[in-house]
C-alpha cells in the first residue's frame, strides 16, 4: 500500500516500533508533568506555562547547536546517546515524585534538563529520516512519522488520564523511563550498512551562520519557517489551555483534560494519513490552506460552548495542524542539500518549538486574566492571518520572478538601470 510503503524498510519498521513505544511514554509524561504542576503550584496556569516554556527554552538557546552536531557526526549514535539521556531524567523525576519530595523548582529543573537533550535529539531524528528510507520515500516518511507522533499522542494521554486517577502521576513517569528501552533496542538493531548517511561536514569556523545565510537566501524555505514559528507560539499552545479549559470552565478532572488531548490526536493521526497517501512534492497552497483552516478551527475551539463539542471541533482541529505540519516539514527537508539538512531542520526545530518559551507564558498569564477561551480564540485568529500574510507575499515574490524572465524574452525593451 502507497500510504504504508515506507514501512517496508527494515531500518525505518524498527525505528518507528520504537517511536510509537517512547512516544506514547512521553506523551504520557507531558499530561502527568501539566498535571503535577497544577497541583504543586495551587493550579497556576503561569506556573504551568513556565514548566512548558523551561522545556522548550534550551532548543531556542541550543537548539542550531545541535543542527551543527548533527552534520559534523554519526547521526546514529546521537540519537543514542540523546535517548538514553532521557530516559534517565524520567527516571529522576519518577524516584522524586514516588517519594513524595518533589517540589515544584524539580520540576522545572528536570524539564528544563529535558530540553536540553531534545535540543540535539530533535533536529537530529529530522534529518536522520532521510538516512533510513532515502529521498524519494521522504515525503511519505515524515508523513508516517507524523502518524507515530500521533498514534503515541492518542494511547499516551489517554493511558496517563486513567494512570494518574487510579496511582497518581509518579509511576507516569516511570512508565515513560522504561518507555525509552524500545527505541534505544530498535536503533542499536539496525543494519548500518543499509543506512544512506549524508558525508559529513568536517569541523570549521562559521558553519551555523552559514545555514543561517543559506535559509535567508530561500524564500520557499524561509516562508514556511516562518509560519511554523508563527503557529507553534500562538497556536500550538493546547498543553497549557486546554489543561485550564478543562479545570476552570468544565470543572472536570484528569480523565477530561487526557481525553481532549486524545481527541486532537485522533484528528492528527488522521491527517498524518492522509498526507502520506499522497504522491508527489508536497505544494506550497496545501501549506497555506491547512494553516487558514487550522486557524478557523481553533477559533471555533475556544469558542466552543459544551465539553462535548469542543472534544469534536478538536479532531478536524488535528487534522489541519498536522496537514500543515508535515507538507512543511517535507518543503524544507526536500529543499534544502544534504551536507546543510542538520542546520536547516535545527532552524525548523528552533522556530517550531522554540517559539513556545515566549507563546506558552504569554497565553498562560491571558489564560489568567481574561479566561482560558480567551487565549485559545486569539492564538487561532493569529494563526489564520498568518496563512493569509504569507500566501500573499509568496504570489508577490513568484510575481517578482516572473518579470525578469519575462523581460529578458522581449528584445525590443529597454531596461533603464
Amino acid at each position: 500500500m502507497s500510504t504504508f510503503r515506507s514501512l517496508r524498510i527494515r531500518n525505518y519498521r524498527l525505528f518507528a516500533v520504537g517511536q510509537v513505544v517512547s512516544l506514547s511514554g512521553t506523551w504520557a509524561q507531558r499530561v502527568a508533568q501539566s498535571w503535577l504542576v497544577l497541583e504543586l503550584s495551587g493550579d497556576s496556569g503561569i506556573a504551568l506555562g513556565v514548566a512548558t516554556a523551561l522545556q522548550f527554552l534550551p532548543v531556542l538557546l541550543f537548539g542550531l547547536y545541535g543542527g551543527v552536531l548533527a552534520d559534523r557526526y554519526d547521526k546514529h549514535r546521537l540519537l543514542l546517546g540523546a535517548q538514553a539521556v532521557m530516559g534517565v531524567l524520567a527516571l529522576l523525576l519518577a524516584v522524586l515524585d514516588l517519594s513524595g519530595v518533589v517540589a515544584l523548582w524539580h520540576v522545572f529543573a528536570l524539564a528544563f534538563a529535558l530540553g536540553l537533550a531534545a535540543a540535539v535529539d530533535t533536529p537530529v531524528r529530522q534529518s536522520f529520516l532521510v538516512e533510513m528510507v532515502g529521498a524519494e520515500d521522504l515525503p511519505n516518511a515524515i508523513s508516517l512519522n507524523s502518524a507515530t507522533f500521533n498514534s503515541a499522542r492518542i494511547v499516551g494521554p489517554a493511558l496517563a488520564g486513567v494512570a494518574i486517577a487510579a496511582f497518581g502521576t509518579g509511576w507516569v513517569f516511570l512508565a515513560n523511563a522504561l518507555s525509552y528501552l524500545a527505541v534505544i533496542s530498535g536503533l542499536r538493531a539496525m543494519r548500518r550498512a543499509d543506512l544512506h548517511p549524508a558525508d559529513r561536514v568536517e569541523r570549521a569556523k562559521g558553519q551555523l551562520r552559514e545555514g543561517l545565510a543559506y535559509v535567508r537566501a530561500r524564500s520557499d524555505l524561509l516562508v514556511p519557517m516562518v509560519l511554523v514559528f508563527v503557529v507553534g507560539t500562538f497556536g500550538l499552545n493546547f498543553q497549557v489551555t486546554l489543561a485550564l479549559v478543562v479545570k476552570e470552565v468544565f470543572q472536570r478532572g484528569a480523565g477530561a483534560y487526557g481525553l481532549l488531548s486524545a481527541m486532537l490526536a485522533v484528528g492528527s493521526l488522521l491527517g498524518a494519513l492522509l498526507s502520506a497517501r499522497r504522491v508527489g512534492p508536497p505544494r506550497q497552497r496545501t501549506l497555506f490552506l491547512a494553516v487558514l483552516a487550522f486557524g478557523l478551527l481553533e477559533v471555533l475551539v475556544g469558542l466552543a460552548p459544551t465539553f462535548e463539542l469542543m472534544a469534536l471541533l478538536l479532531v478536524p482541529t488535528g487534522i489541519a495542524v498536522l496537514t500543515f505540519t508535515t507538507t512543511a516539514n517535507a518543503i524544507v527537508q526536500l529543499g534544502s542539500a544534504a551536507q546543510m539538512r542538520g542546520r536547516v531542520m535545527a532552524l525548523y526545530v528552533l522556530v517550531f518549538l522554540g517559539g513556545t518559551p515566549i507563546g506558552a507564558p504569554l497565553i498562560g498569564a491571558l489564560a489568567e486574566a481574561l479566561g482560558p477561551r480567551s487565549s485559545i480564540v486569539l492564538g487561532g485568529l493569529v494563526t489564520a492571518l498568518s496563512g493569509i500574510v504569507a500566501a500573499v507575499v509568496m504570489t508577490r515574490v513568484r510575481q517578482l520572478r516572473l518579470e525578469p524572465h519575462l523581460v529578458r524574452r522581449r528584445p525590443h525593451v529597454h531596461v533603464f538601470r
